[in-house]
């Protein structure tokens, strides 16, 4: 018997249907061993060695594969062909000789792209042994992230606030959200105005439809962006141009070129998390969970079935097998115009993408989206369908679009320019086009009609329009537009990125409104302490140079001891340094032009629990604070709500603002002292399990964290922190279910009652419903 040991148990079921009954195809669960969670794991005196110990909720896993190994003939070592599938492999080979259960037993390292047949009989026909190379640079990246968040965590304790962290990644990430934030509030908008003139020329295609050119030329001068400025001088122009046209515009120029358009390369990691957050509205994270999902295998009538190759990857290289299928589907369901005549190839833009890995395509394109989807759940159809889509575009024909522009003279010196396109052959279009960020105008492939006209033409003019705009300041990130920026600067890798997000939120540096990131209070002073006293370690050109080096230590041509080394002395003295010579209130606290109103000191800018605000720098001998966006030493007066009176008193209700924010109170208080949140909670609709008579709504903490409470607090307190479903427990009977949601375990039904312990996978549908 062969022992094969992957990291999943989803990956081994669908590994053992292919390999037979030779072999025994076990899962580990991912890492088996980490770093000793206390000082000293990482030992910068003694060559920066490592003290690892087994993870505990792995050491059962690793148990079961002990024994099962004693009984094997070979140990295949099959995780994931990425740097952390490396170090999972390599860990578990250190665990398995240190415990001496090697033996004379020969150990194989296997790696396939896809989880199919012939990829993985392949894989294990022509192993190699463990890379060495690629096992440093995970040791590498795992103890340069240990030895800043380690260092400098317990530092943001001291000088910002307990329970605060910092990485190595995650805080130039931080930085990006915050800088644009700054842009966005330091930016001043400006006002200009365009002329636009709607005209009408006969055609028979487009009928009396009219079109719309834009002013490009007045007065015999180029029309920029600020060339009108205000109403007065826009209403000047247009009195002028309906003098000049009198009714009439007269066709001067008509230019007609056709553009080729190419399609996208396949899917890279960052790149289909950039577009499954366009297209579908997923997270990094759900995306990579749902690709793992099809990568390690779905059953699709016959078995599991690898359904995608492997999703982490930064190389768009396709395998000749797999373009010769596409090219044969694709002159079949399109036909042979659709196919180029050579095999479209993209050039790979990172320096460490493996050869042998692929870009993200289905591992065959004929499991046809539409045939499969009644075996998947609901993410795992849109997902697939999106990668199905992308590959087949990336290899056929390319797009011909027709463009023409025609300029239009209003008298003398004056131009107008009407612009229109046509799709005269629609290549990759038919099947698929990429999404793009923040776009402003119409799609790519919105059709723009123009009559046909012809140099010296009168045409009818139906009137002028001069239209008011404002600048707009740059949008903020969205996860889509986080990710391309955290890629082309070379910040943390593809397989990092959702990590990095669910982190930066987690830790509460920053907020998802409307899908685009705010940074919080404390994420802004967090940068604010990084950027000032650890320039060069948020510096984006430094990170990504760090990123280049562990690259480089994976391809062998560096050694990752005196990279560590390098890194290392300077990071301790500025530490050290900042330790010694920066106090809490330089940090949290920042002054402004202004005296107290109560005792006459100075002012300042303040962190505390709930956020920034202003407090008098005598405190404690002065108490006097007011909120941030109160006017100086003004008090805010209370909104009153139209048609509404207080429920208890019937006296008028209010907008107030309090210690946490702003709530609903009555206007008679003290005597009333009856209040509401300003934002009505969510009901879910489940009755309360506790009390039986209110229903659990959707709430939020102080401190922002949503939880579930009953609709009749404070008669009843009943709470949980999950999302409840309204069906019973089947083992211990309690009322309701929650839906919990972690990146180890996805998602899953649990039991509120702790000492039940009950827990099950929750189908897709299930969330989709909850969320």
């Amino acid at each position: 018997m062969h022992l094969v040991v992957v990291e999943s148990p989803a990956k081994a079921k669908t590994i053992k249907k292919y390999l037979g009954p030779d072999f025994e195809v076990v899962a580990s669960y991912g890492h088996v061993r980490d770093l000793v969670p206390k000082e000293g794991a990482v030992d910068p005196q003694h060559n920066f060695e490592m003290k690892y110990q087994v993870i505990d909720r792995n050491e059962k896993h690793v148990a079961a594969i002990s024994k099962l190994l004693k009984k094997a003939d070979a140990l295949y070592l099959a995780t994931d062909p990425d740097r952390e599938g490396e170090a999972i492999s390599w860990h578990l080979y250190e665990l398995l000789h240190d415990r001496k259960l090697i033996g004379e037993r020969p150990v194989y390292r296997v790696v396939f792209n896809e989880i199919t047949q012939r990829a993985v009989n392949d894989a294990v026909a022509n192993p190699r042994e463990l890379s060495h190379d690629l096992v440093n640079a995970q040791q590498a990246r795992r103890a340069l992230d240990y030895l800043v968040g380690f260092n400098l965590s317990p530092l943001l304790w001291k000088k910002v606030r307990r329970g605060l962290s910092a990485g190595r990644v995650q805080s130039p990430a931080l930085r990006l959200i915050v800088e644009r934030e700054q842009e966005i509030e330091a930016f001043q908008s400006q006002e200009y105005w365009t002329v636009e003139a709607d005209a009408k020329a006969p055609d028979e295609k487009v009928g009396d439809k009219p079109f719309t050119a834009k002013l490009t030329q007045f007065g015999g001068e180029k029309v920029e962006q600020f060339s009108i400025t205000d109403e007065k001088r826009a209403r000047e122009v247009e009195a002028a141009l309906q003098t000049a046209a009198a009714g009439k515009l007269r066709v001067e120029q008509v230019e007609r070129k056709q553009r080729k358009r190419n399609p996208a390369p396949p899917f890279i990691t960052s790149t289909l998390q950039q577009e499954a957050a366009r297209k579908l509205g997923f997270t990094a994270q759900r995306t990579m969970r749902t690709a793992q999902q099809l990568y390690e295998g779905v059953d699709i009538g016959q078995g599991a079935v690898g359904l995608i190759t492997y999703m982490r990857t930064d190389s768009v290289n396709l395998a000749q097998e797999a373009i010769a299928e596409l090219r044969e589907y694709i002159g079949e369901r399109y036909g042979q115009k659709y196919v180029p005549d050579q095999p479209r190839a993209f050039k790979t833009k990172s320096k460490n993408a493996q050869e042998a890995h692929e870009a993200i395509r289905p591992t065959s394109i004929r499991n046809l989206p539409k045939d499969i989807k009644q075996h998947l759940t609901a993410d795992q159809a849109k997902l697939y369908e999106l990668i199905w889509k992308r590959t087949i575009a990336c290899q056929m024909a390319q797009a011909l679009i027709n463009q023409v522009a025609v300029d239009l003279s209003a008298g003398e010196g004056n131009l107008f320019r009407a612009t229109g396109s046509t799709v005269s052959e629609p290549g990759f279009m038919r099947v698929y086009l990429e999404g793009r960020d923040d776009a402003t105008g119409a799609d790519d492939n919105e059709e723009r009609m123009l009559p046909d006209m012809t140099e010296g033409q009168v045409v009818d003019l139906l009137g002028i329009r001069p239209e008011q705009h404002f600048t707009e300041p740059p949008p903020r990130y969205s996860e889509a537009s986080l990710v391309k920026a955290l890629e082309e600067l070379g910040i943390g890798r593809p397989s990092t990125y959702a990590s990095i997000i669910s982190t930066l939120q987690e830790r509460e540096y920053v907020v998802l409104e409307k899908k685009r990131f705010l940074p919080t209070d404390v994420g802004r002073i967090v940068n604010k302490f990084l950027t000032e006293h650890f320039t060069s370690y948020v510096d984006y050109d430094f990170t990504a140079k760090l990123e280049d080096e562990l690259d480089a230590v994976s391809r062998g041509e560096e050694d990752w001891i005196p990279l560590l080394e390098q890194f290392w002395k300077p990071f301790k003295d500025r530490l050290d340094h900042t330790q010694e010579n920066v106090e809490r209130k330089d940090v949290t606290q920042e002054t402004i032009d202004e005296q107290c109103p109560e005792c006459g000191g100075q002012l300042s800018k303040r962190l505390g629990r709930n956020g920034l605000f202003i407090g008098c720098t005598n405190y404690p001998e002065c108490k006097y604070t007011r909120n941030l966006d109160e006017g100086k030493g003004e008090k805010e007066e209370p909104q009153i709500v139209e048609g509404r009176s207080c429920p208890e008193c019937g006296s008028e209700l209010a907008i107030k603002r309090g210690r946490y924010g702003k709530f609903i109170g009555c206007t008679a208080y003290p005597k009333c002292r009856h209040i509401e949140p300003l934002e009505k909670p969510v009901d879910t609709g489940v009755r309360c399990p506790k009390c039986e008579a209110g229903t659990l709504q959707k709430k939020k903490s102080r401190r922002g964290k949503v939880f579930f409470s009953c609709s009749t607090y404070p008669k009843c307190d009943y709470a949980v922190w999950n999302q409840p479903l309204a069906e019973p427990c089947p083992q211990c009977n309690w009322p309701i279910l929650t839906l919990k949601v972690t990146k180890t375990k996805g998602a899953q039904k649990v039991c509120p009652q702790k000492e039940c312990g009950y827990t099950a996978p929750a189908e897709e549908a299930e969330v989709e419903a909850a969320s």
